[in-house]
């Protein structure tokens, strides 16, 4: 991403720009209370606050949250940063926010999808949004996106450990000290089913095709609703 302050200026500059296709599943910023889940670096949550919402960032890294903040203020806006294993996220979060948002491929670093849905589904207000964008399950039988990650049988459900996905991005030296990570990636249907047994009404599921190949799919988007239920009935309202 370069220095906070270059960075900045180019969000600035634009900020829906900045949110590129995602844009489209927010209905407004001002004043929105936005969940992003494993923010990373704030290159997602500065633009949305510029743009007027509240945005706090849950990620497991104390690098990303002091370039994230930089970021944010050098940016001219300021957004909250909570430095925790996603999964295990305070209860003064729950029932506060009007969106969760991700993007950029989270859901592999979860390796129980229920799990991950039921915490996102306790972070939002009755009828608040999550709006998710992945990796498409397709690239589990082909490399399509160039992430130099081993290829596999599509319903396999298989833990590996493999590099972060950017970390090509990144010259031999510094890429051989970056960790691996412990990856699950699922399929379709996992996904969607999760999201609709957590107690989501499935808004969307929209595909998009591969940055590299047109032709096949490379990410998804999803929207969905929470309804209006407590915690108390959650098992009834599932039912």
């Amino acid at each position: 991403m370069g220095e906070p302050a270059e960075w900045a200026k180019k969000i600035r500059e634009n900020p829906i720009k900045q949110l590129k296709r995602y844009s489209v599943y927010f209905d407004t910023y001002n004043g929105v209370k936005i969940a992003h889940i494993c923010g990373s670096c704030g290159k997602k949550a500065v633009p949305l606050a510029l743009l007027g919402a509240d945005v706090t960032v849950f990620d497991i890294s104390e690098d990303n949250k002091r370039y994230a903040l930089e970021l944010a203020d050098v940016a001219g806006t300021r957004i909250n940063y909570e430095v925790c294993d996603v999964l295990e996220i305070e209860e003064k979060y729950y029932n506060s926010f009007d969106v969760v948002f991700m993007e950029g491929g989270v859901l592999h670093y979860f390796h129980d999808i229920d799990e991950f849905m039921r915490i996102m589904y306790r972070l939002l207000k009755g009828g608040g949004k999550m709006i998710c964008s992945d990796f498409h399950p397709f690239t589990k039988i082909s490399d399509i996106l160039n992430l130099e990650q081993p290829a596999m049988s599509y319903f396999s459900t298989e833990i590996f450990n493999g590099e972060m996905a950017h970390a090509r991005f990144f010259d031999d030296e510094i890429r051989s000290k970056m960790p691996k990570c412990s990856y699950r990636k699922y399929t379709v249907s996992e996904i969607i089913n999760s999201i609709i047994e957590s107690g989501f009404v499935l808004k969307s599921f929209d595909e998009h095709p591969a940055w590299t190949n047109e032709n096949v799919p490379g990410e998804f988007n999803v929207l969905a609703v929470k309804g209006n239920c407590t915690e108390n009935n959650i098992n009834t309202y599932l039912i």
